[in-house]
């Protein structure tokens, strides 16, 4: 569980790190070095906890709920660092609205994330993890819609086809971390439906 309870911590701080890039474009370089310093913190976690899944003879789950769960949020810091590193590589000098809708919208999923897995170690209040698991497949809706609405507005009216291609993957890389929190959310659901 505390394991689960650092790659959460380290999924927010991602997030956070990621909005912030979006206000200070002009340092993306330092900003996606410290999103991949990040990234790389969260797959040692994710790895002691698979070691430790390997080793440990009595698990507080089940064994594949863990890997499963570990999996996915790791999944979802992976898809933040894809998306920052290629802000930087691409040369992002300008954000567009949606993008930081998109961000915000990661941000409160991530958040949402580490919400229900702080609780697993105490299901004390099903209904309550139940609700944040509603809650993140609701930000997951809002970020899809966010996504059809921005690439709708991008092919109808940006004229430069790098930067509706750049912008068109920039903004489903972000769906697809809120893709991967509502995986987390399912997990989570399972597991309390399961105890």
């Amino acid at each position: 569980f505390d394991l689960f309870n650092q790659s959460a911590d380290l999924l927010v701080q991602g997030a956070q790190e990621f909005v912030a890039s979006l206000d200070d474009i002009k340092h993306i370089e330092s900003r996606a070095r410290t999103i991949k310093d990040i990234e790389h913190k969260a797959d040692e976690v994710t790895h002691r906890t698979v070691e430790l899944l390997h080793t440990t003879f009595i698990t507080p789950l089940d064994r594949e709920d863990i890997h499963q769960l570990i999996t996915r949020m790791d999944d979802i810091m992976d898809f933040v660092d894809a998306a920052a590193q290629r802000m930087f590589l691409y040369g992002v000098t300008e954000v567009p609205e949606p993008m930081r809708e998109l961000a915000e919208v990661v941000l409160k999923s991530a958040i949402a994330v580490r919400t229900v897995v702080n609780q697993l170690h105490d299901m004390k209040n099903p209904q309550a993890i139940v609700a944040h698991c509603v809650e993140i497949n609701r930000l997951e809706n809002e970020a899809d819609h966010i996504l059809r609405a921005s690439v709708a507005k991008l092919f109808r009216d940006e004229q430069d086809i790098r930067k509706l291609i750049m912008f068109k993957e920039l903004f489903e890389l972000l769906e697809t971390v809120t893709d991967r929190c509502e995986d987390v959310a399912n997990i989570v659901e399972g597991i309390v439906l399961e105890y």
